[in-house]
């Protein structure tokens, strides 16, 4: 039993069973025991690989993407370049590595940070080494008045979210409980959600929805300050354009594990509901577009090639396989989705379409 299981118990106990919200805030981020306040989950030694950790590429195609689209809308002098959910920096390192190739740009980017990990702030400082990031916990610390260019790889998945089941005309809410004196999942009794009305239209009885309010309201902040300054954000998830289904998961130690399983030892992520995070946003966003198709526009596979020139044996044999494993539809090329906020009188960027 880890010590974050006691905890969660304990409460159970005297409080009533937590909602599934309630449950990922505190294994992810209780100040002691949570996941992202005791580890760095990122890499092959820890629980997860992200893009930017499995090639260059992914970093350099983007930072070249937010390059043309600052030179698209008019090369402004000073500009917020930010990072949400950075992890270990990596992502950004080659980000700013590419912009030395557009020093204009380079120049005029100031680094911002949304993290909320003491932890990982430490490994990002040491990454970002002779560059001075700015930190926040929130995005609403972002400046109100430069024009933002936000990247957000795999940061709204981790967000905490609600299951609700469909149950005639009512919901349901999914919640954890005890059973046993073990951690188990039960319901809630019955009672109407109005932010739910709409998708009586495509479910029936005991299909479950999944909702996170903390996601919208954090792009809409991001969103209202592109259509008041100018910028763009890119957004790379898991997820599709609507919820249906129970898609909440863990892992721990690169398995998939049961969403119970080593409370605050393993990490919980959702699929993300790219509609409910766009809806009603302040500024433009492009069509959801696949992660493969958005790379391959970009140019993935020519890069690629100029890569593998000078590689051989096993470095070529990784590189090849890094470059499939982003792209492919059987891996992270369709399972990863991704779209971009920008103004309303500005052209998407660069590999996205409307």
């Amino acid at each position: 039993m880890t010590p974050l299981e006691t905890i969660l118990k304990t409460r159970i106990t005297a409080q009533g069973p937590l909602s599934v919200s309630e449950y990922m805030t505190i294994c992810l981020f209780h100040p002691e025991h949570g996941y992202y306040s005791t580890r760095d989950p990122f890499g092959t030694e820890g629980d997860f690989v992200t893009a930017p950790e499995i090639s260059q590429m992914f970093g350099e195609l983007i930072g070249l993407t937010l390059a043309q689209t600052w030179m698209d809308q008019g090369q402004p002098a000073q500009i917020a370049l930010v990072e949400l959910g950075p992890g270990r920096g990596t992502l950004m390192a080659d980000i700013l590595r590419t912009l030395r190739a557009v020093p204009d740009f380079a120049k005029a980017c100031d680094v911002h940070f949304v993290e909320a990990s003491t932890r990982l702030k430490a490994v990002q400082k040491e990454t970002l080494q002779g560059y001075e990031p700015i930190w926040h916990d929130t995005v609403d610390e972002l400046p109100e008045s430069l024009p933002i260019y936000a990247i957000a790889n795999e940061f709204f998945d981790a967000l905490p979210i609600r299951q609700m089941v469909r149950d005639g005309e009512e919901w349901r809410e999914r919640q954890v409980g005890l059973a046993d004196d073990a951690l188990a999942f039960g319901l809630s009794g019955p009672a109407p959600l109005t932010a739910l009305a709409h998708r009586f239209e495509d479910t029936k009885d005991d299909d479950l929805v999944e909702t996170c309010a903390p996601a919208p309201a954090i792009l809409q902040a991001i969103a209202s300050r592109i259509e008041a300054n100018g910028g763009a954000a890119l957004i790379f998830d898991y997820g599709d354009w609507r919820s249906l289904g129970d898609t909440l998961q863990a892992v721990h130690a690169h398995e998939k594990v049961d969403a119970l399983f080593k409370p605050g030892q393993s990490d919980l992520t959702a699929h993300v509901d790219f509609e409910a995070l766009v809806a009603d946003l302040a500024c433009s966003h492009s069509r959801l577009t696949p992660q493969g198709i958005f790379l391959e526009r970009l140019g993935i596979t020519d890069r690629a090639q100029t890569l593998a020139k000078n590689l051989s044996g096993a470095a070529l044999d990784q590189h090849i396989a890094a470059h499939r494993r982003l792209t492919h539809p059987e891996e992270m090329g369709t399972l990863f989705k991704t779209l971009a906020l920008f103004p309303k009188d500005a052209n998407p960027p660069a590999g996205y379409e409307t």
